[in-house]
Parts: structure tokens; C-alpha cells; sequence
């Protein structure tokens, strides 16, 4: 056997089984919109942890988050770190009231929480802002599975991302949201496996942590500097940015929608503690390959593709059928994240957009077909940076739809006038700041969250004396 048709048997035998979990996992499933798009809210905490950490971490760890290591070197580190505090603190403070206010409302999609069921609205855009800029973000995913494929087996790239659509659509119709979470669950065991394995044998190439700092500095000082190099603004803002850049899960539907469907608000503990010891192991891993790649495959900055550092380091490392392995890992990480995000924009056309549809279980699985076409096309015509692709998308989720939702989650008192005014603030905020080049100073979206913030303090600053009746309109 041919060291690329062992790759090819050993990643096909991976999808095999990712494809088998979902379609099992339809045996449980309930024949209602909210089994399709909660799993009647009965996910156990382990899956719900698992789950969200691979829908979370998606691309951007096998490719953009290597990419950036590989680029800028040891400070890639802070992203990291600042990442993970910032979604700590929102898995610590926002998920419980979330879990809690969704099933008080019954509500099924994030777009019906931020509107309580009663304003349009609010609901409608959204629901718009999530099927634009989540469908964007699912895109990056086919696209980070289309690099994967063009850099292992020569495929082009419209071939490997037409590829990941159909396992996508495959997934999301054998058991909606449940076959989602059940491969996540596996699929992030199958990517901490492969990093894992990389990781080993990449640090004993480069002769141990020692060797590979020393060969960096070899390299170029810079990637050995703790502190990154030419910010505008300094470290401080930098790094605050990448905390609230964390933060931002509150604004992500297809993240909040794990929240909304473990079985008990009560486990979003023992969740929120296993989905961040198991993502720092999974970031710092990957962070390391993407050092470790600079030193074993330096021709990537000016031949090639920074972001393909993985699958070629692997490629030039592992026999044949870890390769296998690793590519599945890579692959599996793409898909969990875009059946997620696709499924909830689906859950945004069917439910919020098109509410007449909203108990139709066959218009749900019509409306995930429609939504995997538009991201389907959108990953064909866009940016080949995953990095960009998914920094973007995430910042103008969290500076739309975050502020909203804290404000709603929290019960706080809102109109649909502010709501509005809020959503298209950030998001406005986050779109100039990212058009003036500033986001390398201070990422999008905490001027975009901040702004949406600031809306709603001036709002409750001057009405706040006004009557419960005029500071509750829809209440």
C-alpha cells in the first residue's frame, strides 16, 4: 500500500465513524423543532463541554491559531491566554442565566432569547446578522478543510470544500443538534489525540523545548520575545482585546446554543472546568506545532501557505497513518464547527425569520439545506485566510448580538428601539475599526461591544426615572 492511499484509508475510516455517531444518535431523536435544534434540552455536561470546545476551536486551531504561532512566534501565546479568560468569565457569568431564561421562555433559538418571543424585531435582525456573519464563520471552516485536502492530496480547493458541505448536510439531517454535540464529543477526542501526537514528536525533532528556542532566535529574535513586536498601542490593550475577544462566546449562537441544551443549568460547571482545561491543552499544543513548524519547515513564510504548517509538519513527520489521523483530527475540528454554525442559522431562518415555518420539523431540515448552499457559495467566492475569515466573523457576532444579549439574560429592562440601536452600533463600530487597520492594535470587538454597552448606559441613564411601564415596554 502507497504511503497517500494509507492517509486516504485512514482518514476515510475517521469519517466513517463520525458519520456512524451521528446517524446513531438519530435514535434518539424526537421528531420536533425543539429536539432538532436543543436535543430537548437533555445534554449531559461531558458532551456539552466537548462539544462546545470543538465547535469553539474549529479551524482556527489547526490552521489559523498554528499560522499565527508560526508568524509571530512566542507571543502568539497571549491570544491564547487572554481567549481563555475572557470565555471562562463568560461560561462563569452569562451561560447559567442563559440556560435558565431560555427554557423560561422557551425559547429555542438565541435570536428568540434576545427577543423574549414578543417583539419582531429584535428576533428578525438577529436572526439576519447571525445567517450573514455565522454563515461567513462556517465558511472559513470549508475552507480550512479544503487547505487540508489541497495540501495532503493536491485536491483543489472547490473539491474539498464541496466535500465538506456534504458531510456537513449529512451530519445535521441524521439527528439535528444531538448528532452535532455526539461528533463533536468524539471529534475533539480524535483532534487531542492527533495534536497531542504531533506535538511529541515535532519537540523531540527540534532536540526539546531547549533546541527549539534556540533555533528560534536563530531564526529571527522576534519569536522568541514574550512581548509582541511594533503594537501601536502597546501591550495592554492588545491583550485586553483578546480577553474581551473571549468574551465574545456570549455573542456566538452556535456556542450559547450548548448552553441552552445541557440538561441542567446546574452542570454548566463541571462543563464550563473540563471545555477549558481541555482547550488550553488543545491550544497550547497547537501553538507549540505552529513554533516547532518554523524551525522544521521555515519555507512556508515566503513558499507557501503559514496556515498549512500542520499538515505539511505532519506530512514530513509521521508515517502514513498518523497522517491519517492528524488529517481527520484537522477535518473533524472544520466540520464540528460548521454543522453547528449551520444549524443555527438555520434555526434563524426557520424560527425567527420565517416564524410562520417555526413548528414545521421538515421546513427546519429545508431551511438547513438552503443555509448550507449560501455558505456552500460563500466559501467558493471569499478569502482564503481562515484567521482573517474567523477573527472577523466572531468580532461582528459578539459587538451585534453580545451587548444584547447580557442585557437580556440578565433581565434587564429594554425596548426594541435601544435593542436595535445597540445591534447595529457594535456591529457598525467593529466594521469601521476593522476597515481603519486598527484590529492589530486592539481586537474589533471591544470597541464594537463596548459602543453597544455605552448605547444601552445612555438609554437607562436618562430614562431611569421614568415609570416601570415606560422603562418595560415589552414586558
Amino acid at each position: 500500500m502507497t504511503q497517500s492511499s494509507a492517509i486516504v484509508l485512514t482518514f476515510c475510516l475517521f469519517l466513517l465513524l463520525f458519520v456512524a455517531v451521528g446517524i446513531y444518535s438519530s435514535r434518539y431523536q424526537q421528531r420536533t423543532t425543539t429536539d432538532y435544534l436543543l436535543a430537548s434540552r437533555n445534554v449531559n455536561p461531558w458532551f456539552t463541554a466537548l462539544s462546545a470546545l470543538a465547535t469553539g476551536q474549529s479551524a482556527f486551531l489547526f490552521t489559523g491559531q498554528v499560522g499565527y504561532a508560526y508568524t509571530t512566534g512566542i507571543s502568539a501565546i497571549w491570544l491564547l491566554i487572554g481567549w481563555a479568560i475572557g470565555d471562562y468569565m463568560a461560561w462563569w457569568f452569562v451561560f447559567k442565566r442563559l440556560r435558565e431564561v431560555s427554557e423560561q421562555d422557551n425559547a429555542e433559538t438565541v435570536s428568540a432569547v434576545l427577543g423574549q418571543g414578543k417583539l419582531r424585531i429584535i428576533a428578525s435582525l438577529s436572526a439576519l446578522i447571525t445567517v450573514i456573519f455565522l454563515g461567513t464563520y462556517a465558511a472559513a471552516q470549508l475552507v480550512a478543510s479544503s487547505k487540508a485536502l489541497n495540501a495532503v492530496f493536491g485536491w483543489n480547493y472547490q473539491f474539498g470544500i464541496i466535500i465538506g458541505a456534504v458531510i456537513v448536510v449529512l451530519y445535521c439531517f441524521s439527528g439535528g443538534i444531538r448528532a452535532s454535540i455526539w461528533t463533536d464529543a468524539v471529534q475533539s477526542m480524535v483532534m487531542l489525540g492527533s495534536l497531542l501526537i504531533l506535538f511529541t514528536i515535532a519537540i523531540g525533532e527540534c532536540q526539546g523545548f531547549n533546541g527549539l528556542w534556540t533555533q528560534l532566535s536563530a531564526i529571527d529574535p522576534d519569536l522568541t520575545r514574550f512581548n509582541p513586536t511594533r503594537l501601536q498601542w502597546g501591550f495592554l490593550p492588545f491583550f485586553i482585546g483578546w480577553i474581551v475577544a473571549g468574551f465574545g462566546a456570549v455573542g456566538q449562537p452556535h456556542i450559547m446554543v450548548r448552553a441552552m441544551a445541557i440538561n441542567s443549568p446546574h452542570n454548566l460547571t463541571l462543563a464550563r472546568n473540563v471545555k477549558v482545561i481541555v482547550g488550553l491543552v488543545t491550544s497550547c499544543t497547537a501553538i507549540t506545532i505552529g513554533l516547532a513548524a518554523r524551525v522544521l519547515t521555515p519555507d512556508l513564510v515566503a513558499n507557501s501557505d503559514p496556515e498549512l504548517a500542520l499538515p505539511y509538519l505532519a506530512l514530513d513527520l509521521l508515517p502514513a497513518v498518523l497522517v491519517g489521523l492528524m488529517l481527520a483530527g484537522l477535518f473533524s475540528a472544520t466540520v464540528s464547527t460548521a454543522d453547528s454554525q449551520i444549524l443555527s442559522c438555520s434555526a434563524a431562518l426557520s424560527q425567527d425569520l420565517l416564524p410562520q415555518t417555526n413548528q414545521s420539523y421538515k421546513l427546519a431540515k429545508l431551511a438547513t439545506l438552503t443555509v448550507t448552499a449560501i455558505v456552500l457559495m460563500i466559501a467558493l467566492s471569499g478569502s482564503n485566510s481562515v484567521f482573517t475569515l474567523v477573527t472577523f466573523a466572531w468580532s461582528a457576532l459578539a459587538s451585534s448580538l453580545g451587548p444584547v444579549a447580557m442585557v437580556r439574560i440578565f433581565e434587564r429592562p429594554l425596548n426594541s428601539i435601544v435593542a436595535v440601536t445597540m445591534m447595529v452600533t457594535g456591529l457598525t463600530t467593529a466594521l469601521i475599526w476593522d476597515q481603519m487597520g486598527l484590529s492589530s492594535a486592539l481586537y474589533e470587538a471591544l470597541p464594537g461591544m463596548a459602543m453597544g454597552l455605552i448605547v444601552y448606559g445612555i438609554w437607562w441613564g436618562l430614562f431611569a426615572s421614568k415609570t416601570k411601564a415606560e422603562e418595560t415596554d415589552i414586558s
